[in-house]
């Protein structure tokens, strides 16, 4: 009998539906948090779409795919865009299947007598705290422990979309290739959502538009192939 695969092994490895990831009946006592394309049956958990099982500590379990279609995850940090704003919400566009809701309150020391004012269009660096199928997905402008953090309203910059890939390459550690060559030569500020969103903001407009160029071209690129086009694009401005 053919002995099946563990999860230490399949972790960064091609996935497909169907396969089974994780026996939760020889994971007692732990607690497993789930993430994108992965489903619990029972004690075990399996795979709904292609892509890489990835793991990060101490528990976290996902399968991460290169879409333009954002799927909403607990604890994701998404850019959003407010689309309306009523008594209670704002609401907001964060490239899922629905459009997202931020309570007023969800603020750092939020009390009716201090509620935020966005107009619509404004852009809004988020944390997504409830995604449940079927229901518009919640979301707060704070931490875990109810701090402003760097989460809030995006001011100025530019503001440009991608594949869900290239944001988690983006956010990988240690830092990604192109933003470690940019940031030797470049002085900028970046904000990136796992939902494709990535905004980037500098003294110099030429600046917003070489990091936004190298950002871009990168996703097909190896480590080299990064590196030689970033110092092409720096010559082109000196």
């Amino acid at each position: 009998m053919e002995a099946k695969p563990s999860t230490a092994n399949l972790v960064d490895k091609i996935v497909v539906p169907g396969d089974v990831v994780l026996d939760l009946s020889s994971m007692t006592n732990q607690t497993i948090k789930l993430g994108g394309g992965l489903r619990q049956e029972c004690d075990s958990v399996s795979v709904i779409k292609a892509g890489q099982l990835r793991f990060s500590k101490p528990n976290k379990y996902w399968v991460e795919s290169s879409q333009k279609r954002y799927v909403p995850c607990v604890e994701d940090t998404v850019l959003g865009i407010v689309v309306d704003c009523k008594a209670d919400n704002f609401f907001v566009d964060i490239r899922g299947p629905t459009i997202a809701f931020l309570p007023v309150l969800a603020f750092e020391g939020g009390t009716r007598r201090n509620i935020p004012k966005f107009e619509i269009g404004s852009l809004l660096y988020v944390r997504v705290v409830k995604a449940n199928p079927g229901m518009n997905p919640e979301l707060s402008c704070t931490d875990a422990s109810g701090k402003a953090a760097e989460f809030g309203l995006l001011k100025d910059g530019f503001m440009f979309e991608t594949s869900t890939g290239l944001s988690r390459m983006l956010l990988s550690s240690p830092t990604c290739s192109v933003l470690e060559e940019l940031g030797k030569q470049l002085s900028f500020e970046i904000a990136v959502g796992l939902n494709g969103r990535v905004w980037v903001n500098a003294e110099s407009p030429s600046t917003v538009v070489l990091v936004s160029n190298a950002i871009m071209n990168s996703e097909s690129l190896s480590v080299v192939q990064q590196k030689i086009m970033v110092d092409k694009l720096l010559q082109r401005i000196k």
